[in-house]
């Protein structure tokens, strides 16, 4: 597994606001993997070797997480792919995101349709979560608390009970996995402040706008994930004119770094479909 800090092969794009980090490795159709809230490209450690034989792959740290510069000023993460892309002359590409990525997958198909050749998520919809289930509501107040009181250990543990998901204890999770989770975490929030602004500018009316997404869409669900995350995938798979989900057994939020064969396999078979 490729350590949260190894950037040795990382690129760096800069635009008007600090630069964005990001991985680009081999050639061909271009496939963009963009990674969850508080972690970094490193979780995609299995995607990357996996595809970089068929495909130009390429990983993004989101703005603000892992080695890319902090927002200074109001910005949409759907803008800063869309720079990416065009700097990089790689649309339209295959987005695949997990929870927040696919949030911003979403959203760059909404915003920037002329560089979204088809949409893979995993954990969620839009970036508009809708939460409900007893157990999601009660995990966001533990780790908002848990930051809010300064206990990163807590909020730490918060991103592991998150990677279990209601069905399975923290201590089910690999222990690798579950190593790789916190230090991505941890990295990237110590890049931040508790006074710091939100400088994050959301992307409005994405559930409304779905129907609108004229590229198929895959949900590759984790079958142990919290079920607002399943509904929510399902949500938008139905809304879309051509989407469709399937399950992945044995994992919950992070089924690509959980099954990764499994994961690989069921996203080659998807990108197989897309015509050239």
């Amino acid at each position: 597994m490729i350590a949260f800090a190894d950037h040795a092969e990382l690129h760096s794009f800069p635009t008007s606001d600090g630069s964005l980090a990001y991985r680009d490795v081999g050639t061909g159709q271009p496939l963009v993997l963009l990674h969850a809230g508080f972690y970094d490209h490193t979780m995609w450690s299995e995607q990357l070797p996996a595809f970089a034989p068929r495909y130009r792959v390429i990983a993004p740290d989101a703005r603000g997480h892992g080695a890319s510069a902090n927002a200074t000023r109001p910005f949409r993460p759907a803008d800063d792919l869309a720079a990416l892309l065009r700097h990089l002359d790689a649309g339209p590409a295959v987005l695949v995101g997990i929870s927040m990525g696919g949030g911003t997958a979403v959203d760059t198909a909404l915003e920037h349709p002329d560089l979204v050749r088809a949409l893979v998520v995993s954990g969620v919809g839009t970036s508009e979560p809708h939460f409900e289930d007893p157990w999601s509501l009660e995990v966001l107040a533990e780790q908002n608390g848990a930051l809010a009181a300064g206990d990163i250990e807590g909020w730490l543990n918060g991103h592991v009970r998150v990677a279990a998901g209601p069905h399975r204890s923290p201590a089910d999770v690999d222990a690798g996995i579950a190593r790789h989770l916190r230090a991505m975490a941890s990295h990237t929030i110590s890049k931040h402040t508790p006074d710091e602004p939100d400088h994050l500018v959301p992307v409005r009316q994405t559930w409304q706008r779905a129907e609108s997404i004229g590229v198929p869409v895959l949900a590759i669900n984790g079958a142990l994930d919290g079920s607002d995350h399943i509904a929510m995938a399902e949500r938008l798979v139905r809304a879309v004119p051509d989407g469709r989900a399937v399950s992945l057994e044995n994992t919950a939020h992070f089924p690509n770094m959980e099954s990764p064969a499994e994961f690989n396999t069921l996203l080659t078979d998807f990108l197989e479909t897309l015509p050239n």
